[in-house]
This record gives C-alpha cells, structure tokens and sequence, in this order.
C-alpha cells in the first residue's frame, strides 16, 4: 500500500484525491491545505489526516505527494519533497520563471525522485487512441498536426493577473500535445493572437484568441488554435494528417442523443469543461503515477515535458511581441 499526501486541496485537489480513493494500491494519508475548512471537510471525505507540509515530509511513511497547489508555490514544494526523498506529481508549470524550473529540476535530477508533470490529456481514452495507431505505422508518416482547444468563457481577471497568460495557463497543454503526437521537436514557432472575447482580457495584457504554428526539421507542422470564448462548450479536437490518411478526435457530447425532425437534425453540445471532459483522463493519470511508483519506470510526462512546453509558451509570446518566427532549441 503506497501512502500519498495531498497538497492543495482546491478544485484539481479534489479530483485527485477522488483519483487515490479509487485505487486499491494506495491511500490518501494527508490533506494540506491552508483554508482549514476545505482541508478538514477534504480529510474527512476521504479518510485522510490534515497535516503541515512539514508533518508531510517529515513521515517515512508517505512515498508520494500530489502538489496541487497555486503555480507560485510548485517550484519550493517539489525541491522541498524531492530533498525528502518523497515521489512527485504536479500539476503543471513548474514555474512560470524558466530560470526557477531549471534550478527546481536539477533538484529533482541530483535527488533521483520520480517527478510526474499533470500533462492530462495524454491519459485522454480518445487522444491515447489516436496516439497508438500513430505508433503502429497504420497511418504512415505525420504531415500535419491540428489541434483546436477552446474554453467556454475567460477566467476571471484575478486569475489571468496570476496565470502567466494564456500560453503559459491554457495553451502549454496544447504545446505538449503536440510535441507527443509529432514525436519530433519542433524547431520553430511563430504565434499570432488578439484579445477579443472580454475587456478584462485586454486589459490585462493578455490574449485569448490566438494561432501558433509548430514546424519541425522533418518538414512536419501543427497548428494551434485557442480561444477563450466557445459558446457551444469545452472544445477539444485533434486532426492528424498522415501520408496514409487521417485521424480525428472530435469533442464528447454531453450524452449520445440526436433528434431527428422535419426541420433537421440537432445533437448535444460538448461537455462543459475540463472536468467533465477529462474525467477519465484525470483518472488514468493517477493509476500510471502509481503504477511507476510500484515497477519503477516513468511512463509519463516529466519535469523535462514541463520545461519545454513553458520554453514553447515562452516563445510564443516572444512571437507575439515581435511579429516574428521564434527559433526553437528544445
């Protein structure tokens, strides 16, 4: 039985806790969390223990912790579990400071803990499957990759003040996405966006409308496109173009129900957001954590797949400020 300590117990906290609760090969020891009410309330839930970070650290009993806790803090909690020799999962960035990741993650490499990036959509049913037939040459080679991500609606301005913008909160899923799916590093990037959905956006200095394209030595490509306002739901499609054809995700409806009538046909909008539609993403992502906690091998995304898709959403803002093609060196 591996015993895991939950830091953050916020809206992702609780998905993961619900994650280790559902797992027979492991349980969920501590809660921490600086609002008292939400860390008693999470601790009885699921039959944990409210702890400090250092009552956590300092237990030889916890193998793992999951820091789910605001960006600002992620980079001291993983040096701070990594000294205590304790497994990591966190959820994405590491930093927003690319010099902090560098430092955090030489932590990491000097202490030999397993570090696990919250890179979700990779446990996605949907996108693993797309993935496997990439894999297997069934397809042939990549020529293109497009990926759209569109929220339903732009967080609210104290958010956006906070999140390092839109690349670096929304879009860095997508960089690593498509870095998973070309399964070659992109050797460019050229970002172009406008903040058209909400004030508050714009005055921010933020955007959130936006394209980026990826381009890699081979020749192959993908492109991106976001956007914070999608009135319709949470919309999350992948389109691989491949010499031997295509394959297509496309969004998961709310249910399975069309309606069929004189005047058309109707079928259900795409989920509400993330939560729902990543439920089983969130899902399988604990059970591959624990799985590598029990044989050893890191078959996930790691501190290095954080590193990178921040130098991507660095770029891309470079990209923006400049108008220009930003060469890559990932």
């Amino acid at each position: 039985m591996y015993n895991l300590a939950l830091l953050g117990a916020g809206r992702i906290g609780q998905i993961h806790a619900n994650s280790v609760s559902l797992n027979p090969d492991c349980h969920l020891k501590y809660v921490v969390d600086m609002n008292e009410t939400v860390a008693h309330d999470t601790a009885k839930k699921f039959s944990s223990q409210v702890a400090s970070v250092d009552e956590v650290l300092n237990d030889p009993d916890i193998h793992a912790v999951l820091i789910c806790t605001i960006t600002s803090t992620h980079a001291d909690l993983i040096e701070r579990s990594a000294k205590a020799g304790k497994a990591i999962f966190c959820e994405k960035p590491v930093d927003l400071s690319i010099e902090r990741v560098n430092a955090c993650l030489q932590v990491v490499e000097e202490t030999g803990v397993p570090l696990m990036m919250g890179f979700n959509r990779r446990f996605d049913p949907n996108f693993a499957h797309l993935k496997s037939v990439l894999d297997s040459g069934e397809i042939g080679d990549i020529e293109l990759v497009t990926i759209s991500s569109r929220d339903p609606q732009a967080p609210p301005a104290s958010y956006i003040e906070s999140s390092g913008g839109m690349f670096r909160d929304m879009t860095i899923h997508d960089f690593d996405v498509a870095r998973w799916l070309l399964a070659e590093e992109p050797i460019s990037l050229y970002a172009t966006a406008s903040a058209l959905t909400s004030d508050h956006v714009k005055t921010s200095g933020d955007v959130d409308t936006a394209i980026i394209t990826l381009t890699c030595a081979s020749g192959k490509m993908a492109v991106i496109t976001n956007s914070r306002r999608a009135s319709y739901g949470y919309d999350q499609r992948v389109e691989v173009h491949a010499s031997g054809g295509m394959l297509t995700v496309n969004n998961v409806s709310e249910s399975t129900l069309s309606i069929a009538t004189e005047k058309g046909m109707m079928s259900q909008k795409p989920m509400a957001f993330f939560l729902e539609r990543y439920a089983a993403a969130y899902r399988q992502e604990l059970e591959v954590f624990i799985d590598g906690l029990i044989t050893g091998v890191e078959n996930y995304p790691v501190g290095e797949d954080g590193r990178k898709a921040l130098l991507m959403a660095n770029a891309a803002c470079e990209s923006i400020a400049t108008g220009k093609v930003i060469e890559l060196s990932l």
